[in-house]
């Protein structure tokens, strides 16, 4: 019986990818994460630490002065515009435009489509929990949303992963394949990281920021693979 099943386990691989096999196991893995942080955030278990990160990140004598030098918290200004609309906006459209250039309309379209399903999603959460901005610390940047989760951190994790697997896909040579995602995985970080920095988000909300658009990044990337094997998105070149 153990023989049996486990030489149909092996079959059943033998038919998938293991990229294919992790991709799923992390649309699981962060989707559970997901729901345990904002559990732990709603019960109000995660604000004890959240208030230490921001209060360890800005100096002791002047909270309205983060700690570093002062060249450290300029370079952070421009980190958090990572994930700022207008950024993530010209990003978007920059690709597109290449995709055009490129006569690969179809993989525009779902570029597009697949920007546009993480913005709601991220508005539909935050209006979901709706948790109040931080109180501790003076905010170095204007914010106008609630701040669960991190929308800076959702949307630079949804744009930059998302573009970053398609065109990681859409290539042969494996070098350009990490690169392309290297490149977004760093994106994504800073973007993220400079929230706290700033003090216009709880750690939390960021991960979570991070936790869905990755989710989301990965499940467009699913969808992608599944189209482009079915011809409706352009072959690699």
């Amino acid at each position: 019986m153990m023989k049996r099943m486990l030489s149909k386990a092996m079959e059943w691989l033998g038919r998938h990818e293991v990229i294919l096999l992790v991709a799923v196991l992390m649309v699981v893995a962060g989707t559970w994460e997901f729901i345990t942080l904002a559990d732990l955030v709603s019960e109000g278990r995660t604000q004890s630490f959240d208030e230490w990160v921001l209060r360890s990140v800005r100096r002791p004598d002047n909270p309205a002065m983060p700690i570093g030098p002062d060249w450290l918290a300029e370079a952070a200004r421009d980190m958090t515009a990572l994930g700022g609309v207008a950024v993530l906006l010209l990003v978007t459209l920059g690709v597109a435009g290449y995709l055009a250039l490129d006569r690969k309309f179809a993989a525009m379209g779902f570029v597009l489509a697949a920007v546009a399903g993480g913005l709601v999603l991220g508005s539909v959460l935050k209006a979901a929990f709706d948790r109040p901005r931080p109180q501790v610390v003076p905010y170095l940047s204007q914010v106008y949303t609630s701040s669960f989760p991190s929308g800076h951190s959702m949307m630079s994790a949804v744009v930059y992963l998302t573009l970053g697997a398609l065109l990681a896909h859409m290539v042969a040579r494996r070098r350009l394949k990490f690169y392309f995602v290297a490149v977004a995985l760093l994106l994504t970080g800073l973007a993220g990281m400079s929230r706290v920095y700033m003090g216009v988000h709880y750690p939390t909300d960021v991960l979570a920021g991070w936790t869905a658009g990755l989710v989301w990044a990965t499940l467009c990337w699913l969808a992608a693979r599944k189209l482009q094997r079915r011809g409706v998105i352009e072959k690699q070149t």
